[in-house]
């Protein structure tokens, strides 16, 4: 079954041509038993493929196996630097910092559980000189790292072996330009355009009935797009969720059950590290029933701060995120229903009414089908990698929200939290669906009004309908927000 017409075919091939790989085949297999993520397989796709899209699997395994290692492999790596004198390159997340009272900076590769004590990795100043923008700019940074071992510390003692970062060069393969993104999107229509997103991250749209629940499953990627968006998903098992937000983006970070402690996810005082919140666009907790907080009162307290505000306090530390914060699980057939709750086999610390309150929509997870293999994506398709560079790129454009601003109608007694949340849904359904749109005048109110707004308010409705079931001080009815005519 073909994913487009013809007519889409030749216009994805027009105006993004450089940017299309051809998904699955022979290399689905090999890349999906090397647990390759998608925005690093389509990245590969686009290095080695020929014009046909065919790839020599022979060549890419070689090349994974050279430069993108795994835990397993890090002792080989350090044997190679300490013992044989070699330089090692490799393609790894880099974490860098700059300490203030030894006067250096500092570098972690946190895939690889290195370094065990910080003065072990000492980034060279004329890398830092030179990359400082990539390195120190935000937490995190994905990029070509080179290295090597000195017998000395960074203060020239003897004695005191350390790895050097003697080169860094930034993974990121595309230059993405908005305007250029706006313009091509011109050229499609909306249905046209919801079909190429889903290609683009790995779903064939004709596997999907109706129109309906391919935007359901692109509600997932409202928290890449837009900050501190800040959702709850109640789906069967086999829905695809957990794959979605570890495999799509770079900028993200599924943590799958297991303790959860405020130091993981805020700020951990000992180290004085920033926690997820701080380093990722979104971070997911899977599998919700199965994760544990140690201590669940001070999850809660920094939670409510952060899910109202942005910011956070540990200790005396204050920090400030744009991540956005997602609940994901699994939900028994018999509660799929908004009108009994449908949180009460959450983790005690999520079912209190003040917390949910500040979650701004729900999706309803039931309403995707379990995946089949007419789901995957099969054909030319948009990159991934440059797609979720795009929406990373487009989180703190403020042309999005003034012009949602201008669509909508809010009456003077509507709740703060109500319209805060269908303001910031339909803000990220706006750049997902409609990133032309950077004032009024781009967008039909039909358009907005179905494709925009009407999902939002039925994301924050649920929400609004289970804090009432949960707590009757709440209202079950919305207020009334509408798009102006």
């Amino acid at each position: 079954m073909d994913m487009y017409s013809e007519g889409v075919s030749q216009k994805l091939r027009t105006y993004f041509g450089s940017m299309l790989v051809f998904k699955g085949g022979p290399s689905a297999k090999m890349f999906s038993g090397m647990s390759i993520p998608s925005y690093m397989r389509d990245w590969l796709l686009m290095r080695f493929a020929s014009d046909d899209g065919s790839i020599n699997i022979d060549e890419v395994e070689a090349y994974i196996r050279r430069s993108i290692p795994r835990r397993e492999h890090w002792s080989l790596l350090k044997e190679q630097m300490i013992n044989e004198r070699r330089s090692v390159t490799i393609l790894s997340k880099v974490r860098s910092d700059i300490d203030v009272r030894e006067g250096y900076a500092f570098f972690q590769l946190p895939d690889l559980g290195f370094p065990s004590r910080k003065t072990e990795a000492v980034i060279d100043r004329h890398v830092l000189d030179e990359h400082k923008e990539n390195l120190l700019a935000s937490s995190e940074a994905w990029g070509v790292v080179e290295m090597e071992w000195r017998p000395y510390d960074v203060r020239g003692k003897d004695g005191a072996g350390t790895i050097y970062m003697t080169g860094f060069k930034p993974f990121r393969p595309y230059q993405v330009d908005a305007d250029y993104y706006r313009t091509a999107r011109r050229e499609f229509t909306t249905e046209e355009w919801i079909d190429i997103l889903l290609a683009g991250i790995d779903y064939n749209p004709s596997g999907f009935l109706d129109t309906a629940q391919k935007l359901t499953l692109l509600a997932r990627l409202l928290p890449f797009i837009e900050s501190r968006v800040n959702l709850i998903e109640l789906a069967p098992k086999s829905t695809g969720k957990s794959y979605m937000y570890s495999q799509l983006s770079k900028y993200g970070w599924l943590v799958s059950g297991g303790s959860v402690t405020r130091a993981r996810l805020f700020y951990d005082v000992g180290r004085k590290e920033t926690g997820l919140i701080g380093r990722y666009d979104y971070v997911a907790l899977d599998e919700i029933q199965t994760v544990v907080f140690p201590a669940a009162e001070e999850v809660q307290g920094a939670l409510k701060g952060y899910l109202e505000s942005g910011e956070y306090r540990v200790g005396d530390h204050r920090g400030v995120g744009q991540s956005g914060f997602i609940l994901l699980g699994n939900i028994r057939g018999e509660i799929m229903d908004e009108d009994c709750n449908m949180f009460s086999e959450l983790p005690l610390a999520f079912q209190e009414s003040a917390l949910l309150d500040r979650f701004h929509g729900f999706i309803r997870g039931w309403d995707l089908p379990r995946i089949r293999e007419d789901m995957k994506v099969s054909g030319w398709a948009l990159n991934v990698e440059y797609l979720t560079e795009m929406f990373h790129s487009l989180r703190q454009d403020l042309s999005y929200p003034q012009t949602v601003a201008q669509l909508l109608y809010v009456p003077g007694g509507a709740d703060g939290r109500d319209t805060e949340a269908v303001r910031r849904i339909s803000t990220a359904y706006l750049k997902l669906l409609f990133p032309h749109a950077i004032s009024a005048s781009d967008i039909s109110r039909d358009d907005f009004r179905r494709f925009c707004f009407e999902p939002a308010f039925r994301m924050r409705s649920t929400i609004r309908k289970q804090l009432h079931i949960m707590d009757r001080e709440y209202s079950e009815h919305m207020p009334q927000i509408r798009v102006l005519d």
